[in-house]
């Protein structure tokens, strides 16, 4: 078994290390095994039975009161020495004088019965001076665990001014505490691991995820325990990270085969709360968006006319306020509310939209949010947005000088998302008119620039209708258009002429005939259906 640590003695020094401090008169009798074992304190007691006033780790010192009379017998002297041993004393000094000259025999021999370490003290040293001698090294060794634990708290420090301050930071943790450790996002998934010195990296993901579900849906302090049969895992630990308003924004998850002493557990909450503010920092705030966008308020030529040093400087600015590299792709999201959303005012929004997507990048708007994320936004972060009431549109992969026409593309799917209800992806579309108006639009157009043609009798309505569709899809052509209805040319020109007439429109115009073209798409699957 590995020895503890320095900084988790705290409050605590060896049997051994005690005796190094101490005079050579000291004489040990029988070694019961216990010079690693941690002193609580030395106590001096003549009391038969001092056990129910000893705590744990106890050097007890007696000069053989209890010992006189009947006390001396073999029995009484047997039954002294195993409730030392039960109350799990370090150590036994016996003092000579004033009561005996030496330690007795009866004594030694229980002490060996029982493995009990036994010192006999001369009395040229006083318990007094002992007692003073184990408070003044104890002392000295708090004073080295602080600087240890100073020294661990300066390395976790520097971990959080790091590229990849996550990452490092649990690497210092487990460095200093026999733990291994799984950092996760507020969407459940890793984000930074730690492996134990022995190389454990930990459990299944899926043995954590009730514990997980637990640190992400539960509210104010708390810390979630668990058990595994796995090496590293027999004491698992969960700590949620907050925000200032007790939104969940992330969780440690740290295992061990033992419960962690005082001083680890101090460096655990040294650790947790910088991960808590570094999640802070990522969600909430920080300088660099306020630098990105005066950067490009004042100088928006920078994205085309821009040198390399200033470009780079962008996009390092970029990728710290979106948690991700300066080569690391990212989207443009859109948000729309739909029937149902629980409007939350916009600063709860706004700092939603930033933990669900992991980005300080995000505008609150008219018909709902934009955002830049470097998530790819899967099917499970999409179904937990679709929860909330809203329906998104999601661009693809760009760089920096592509967001503002990622934007432009995202734009053009909005109305369609609201008229449909469903979320898009922009590199999932079909990038046709139709594709992009949608039904419902279609229908409004067709219904607004054929209205007259649509409100006649079937009889007279589907000839017309029949004869427009042919004579675009010719593009105007008299001949092509009259050999594809089966017409005569005339009769084709004296029907466009009728259906201009009724539509107050000039059928000469390329763009009136695109207009009607597009809204002949949206007639056919109609038209059956209308009286």
């Amino acid at each position: 078994m590995l020895p503890e640590p320095a900084a988790a003695r705290l409050s605590f020094v060896t049997l051994e290390q005690f005796l190094e401090q101490l005079p050579p008169e000291l004489k040990m009798l029988h070694d019961g095994g216990s010079g690693a074992s941690l002193l609580r304190w030395v106590e001096p007691s003549e009391l038969e039975d001092p056990t129910p006033y000893l705590p744990e780790g106890e050097f007890l010192l007696t000069s053989g009161l209890p010992f006189l009379g009947e006390g001396g017998s073999a029995d009484k002297v047997d039954a002294y020495v195993r409730r030392l041993v039960d109350a799990k004393v370090a150590a036994l000094g016996f003092g000579i004088r004033p009561y005996f000259d030496a330690v007795p025999d009866v004594l030694l021999d229980a002490c060996r019965t029982h493995n009990l370490t036994l010192f006999e003290v001369p009395e040229s040293l006083p318990f007094a001076a002992i007692g003073l001698e184990f408070s003044q090294l104890l002392e000295s060794d708090n004073a080295r665990v602080f600087r240890q634990l100073a020294e661990t708290n300066r390395q976790l420090m520097r971990a959080v001014l790091s590229p990849r301050p996550e990452h490092e930071l649990l690497a210092a943790l487990v460095q200093r505490v026999p733990v291994w450790a799984v950092l996760f996002g507020a969407d459940g998934r890793v984000r930074a691991r730690g492996h134990s010195t022995g190389g454990i990296t930990g459990v299944d993901h899926s043995l954590l995820a009730p514990m997980l579900e637990r640190l992400l849906s539960g509210s104010g302090p708390r810390v979630e325990m668990d058990g595994f049969e796995q090496p590293g895992s027999a004491l698992v630990v969960g700590h949620p990270l907050r925000s200032t308003k007790d939104a969940n924004l992330g969780a440690l998850i740290l295992g061990s085969d033992v419960a962690l002493t005082p001083a680890q557990n101090n460096v655990v909450q040294s650790a947790v709360g910088l991960l808590e503010l570094l999640v802070r920092q990522r969600t909430s705030g920080s300088l660099a968006p306020s630098q990105l966008a005066t950067a490009m308020l004042l100088h928006p030529e920078t994205l085309v006319s821009g040198g390399t040093k200033q470009l780079n400087g962008l996009k390092d600015l970029l990728a710290q306020s979106l948690s991700s590299t300066r080569s690391g792709q990212m989207r443009v999201i859109q948000g729309v509310k739909v029937d149902g959303s629980v409007d939350d005012g916009p600063v709860r929004e706004l700092l939603q939209w930033r933990r669900l997507f992991d980005t300080k990048l995000v505008e609150i708007t008219d018909y709902g949010f934009a955002a830049i994320t470097r998530l790819r936004v899967d099917d499970s972060l999409l179904a937990d947005v679709e929860k909330l009431g809203w329906r998104l549109v999601i661009g693809e992969p760009t760089e920096l000088g592509g967001l503002s026409a990622a934007y432009q593309r995202v734009g053009s799917l909005r109305p369609r998302v609201l008229s449909t209800g469903v979320s898009a992806r922009v590199d999932e579309v079909n990038w046709s008119v139709t594709g992009l108006l949608g039904r419902e639009a279609g229908t409004m157009l067709a219904e607004r620039l054929l209205g007259p043609l649509l409100s006649l009798e079937p009889e007279r309505r589907d000839p017309l209708l029949s004869v427009l569709r042919g004579w675009l899809t010719e593009n105007g052509s008299w001949d092509a258009s009259a050999k594809l209805l089966g017409l005569h040319r005339n009769s084709v020109r004296r029907q466009i002429g009728v259906i201009a007439e009724l539509l107050d429109m000039d059928l000469n115009a390329a763009q009136v005939r695109a207009e009607l073209w597009i809204a002949l798409q949206y007639v056919e699957e109609q038209a059956p259906g209308t009286t």
